[in-house]
């Protein structure tokens, strides 16, 4: 019971004017049930009356503000925190908000998060910006795009969100040309608008691989156990790239990681990158894999 109050006022909060009717389907309680938790929260001091005639419904006073101590100390910081580093994606409002609840709080934001959306040179700040502003719009989205293969084609996206994993920022988006759920690399996105078409919102159902995206299903289970040994020069790389776990030291100080892969270009990129001061132990395909990658690249020199 105390939830549906408590959502009751929150809804009141954010709507203005609710009718019983909509309090009740969207409680799965009887209109009659909803006029006794106003007389409930009446009780308890919270300014709730029902407005007849016109645009009438179950409303609370203009001058009122949730009392505070509904929230702890904690969570007003964490609330406040997460504001902070809101402010970094430039959402709109954020500052306003921010300011607002610091004074209803009585509280001094911690700026212990920053997250810059932009990279170091800049060029691609307006992308994300556009990228936000059609996530928050539901506008459709067209773009360049190129796959894997090297191929370039033209999509048309339903964008949903920005995913950064794995050192890399993804937008996640259902894909009009392919159907289907798709992550697209923000690097290979290039020619990017936003179209004016709006769309409605999809239920999230588990993306597929996509051969030209390099998306992956959610439930992916193709993730290999390799084995490499990696000199100890290579420690700041070590302990940048893997966790932990994945780390073991070896008694002359050099590594031996347990590294979790793809075994794609990109996982056999992460592997040579790493030149002569790794050698991968196991399993054997990969050790035949990566000798014939490496006899490639010595035929171009």
């Amino acid at each position: 019971m105390i939830n549906r109050l408590l959502g009751i006022i929150y809804i009141l909060m954010r709507r203005g004017t609710v009718t019983a009717a909509e309090l009740a389907e969207r409680f799965e309680v009887s209109a009659r049930t909803i006029y006794r938790d106003m007389d409930t929260l009446g009780a308890a001091g919270i300014p709730i009356y029902a407005k007849k005639g016109k645009n009438g419904g179950i409303c609370l006073t203009e001058q009122f503000v949730l009392d505070k101590m509904l929230l702890t100390k904690d969570e007003q910081q964490e609330i406040l925190s997460g504001l902070v580093s809101l402010r970094q994606t430039k959402a709109e409002d954020g500052e306003d908000i921010l300011l607002k609840l610091g004074d209803f709080f009585r509280a001094d934001p911690v700026d212990w998060l920053a997250i810059d959306l932009s990279d170091w040179s800049g060029s691609r700040t307006q992308l994300y910006e556009n990228i936000k502003t059609a996530i928050l719009a539901c506008r459709l989205v067209q773009f360049d795009y190129y796959g894997k293969n090297g191929q370039m084609s033209r999509r048309t996206v339903e964008p949903v969100k920005l995913i950064f994993k794995e050192y890399t920022w993804y937008l996640e988006a259902f894909c009009r040309e392919k159907k289907d759920w798709r992550l697209f690399k923000l690097f290979r996105i290039k020619r990017f608008s936003m179209l004016e078409e709006t769309f409605v919102p999809r239920q999230m159902v588990t993306w597929q691989e996509d051969e030209e995206t390099g998306g992956k299903s959610q439930t992916d289970s193709d993730m290999t156990v390799v084995d490499i040994w990696i000199d100890k020069k290579e420690a700041y790389r070590v302990y940048d790239r893997f966790g932990e776990k994945e780390i073991e030291v070896l008694p002359d100080g050099n590594f031996r990681v347990h590294f979790h892969v793809t075994l794609d270009d990109w996982g056999y990129g992460v592997l040579l990158s790493f030149g002569a001061s790794a050698e991968v132990l196991a399993p054997d395909a990969v050790r035949q894999e990566m000798k014939r990658r490496i006899q490639q690249m010595v035929k171009r020199y």
